[in-house]
């Protein structure tokens, strides 16, 4: 039979191993070593037919971008923010003319598109282009043929999502996603090369 003392608090605990103990030595036991200020736990749950309380809010995904279209070249940027706050930036070099609203759009579906491919299925979306934006909202008409199929593309994407909102920013709160534009400017393409993503 081994036996070991440990000090506990202010107990002292013997081990003694046995085949097996009655259950009403235990309650002697517990109940000869019982605290004066022991207050029993409450088990009362207000709807027994619940099993667990979970915490389940959905926060979404936030997308920020920018296109840029000028005498340095076409671009877009954007930033892809997950509800605990990692960033996942994005920039890219575009390979043919465009305008500036053009270029906006190509930046916004090309998240979106990003978006799609995590399973991200509540997003809000970002930008600084108030005419892009609020053509997406459905609240300006798009006259320009050149932008008629952009927001096609983007509205046959929005199918893919439960819950998504778009959003104008003024251009400094979009520092991100313009910095990332004016990275991708800054880009020597080599078409020869796979160009790989930032």
């Amino acid at each position: 039979m081994a036996r070991w003392q440990i000090l506990l608090s202010k107990f002292d605990i013997v081990y003694v191993s046995q085949k097996a103990i009655k259950g009403s030595a235990i309650v002697e036991f517990l109940a000869s070593r019982a605290l004066e200020d022991y207050e029993p736990l409450n088990f009362d749950f207000p709807n027994e037919e619940l099993m667990c309380v979970a915490a389940t809010e959905d926060y979404p995904w936030k997308l920020s971008f920018d296109g840029a279209s000028n005498a340095v070249g076409n671009r877009i940027g954007a930033v892809l923010v997950s509800p605990n706050g990692d960033y996942y930036p994005f920039t890219c070099k575009l390979d043919f003319d465009c305008t500036n609203n053009m270029a906006e759009y190509e930046a916004c579906i090309m998240r979106l598109r990003a978006t799609i491919e995590r399973r991200i299925r509540t997003l809000e979306v970002y930008g600084d282009s108030a005419l892009v934006i609020y053509q997406l909202k459905g609240e300006w008409e798009t006259r320009d043929p050149k932008l008629i199929n952009y927001r096609k593309v983007v509205l046959g994407l929005l199918e893919e999502f439960d819950d998504i909102t778009f959003n104008y920013i003024p251009r400094d709160e979009n520092q991100m996603a313009d910095a990332l534009a004016t990275l991708a400017s800054m880009i020597k393409v080599n078409k020869e090369e796979e160009m790989r993503p930032i």
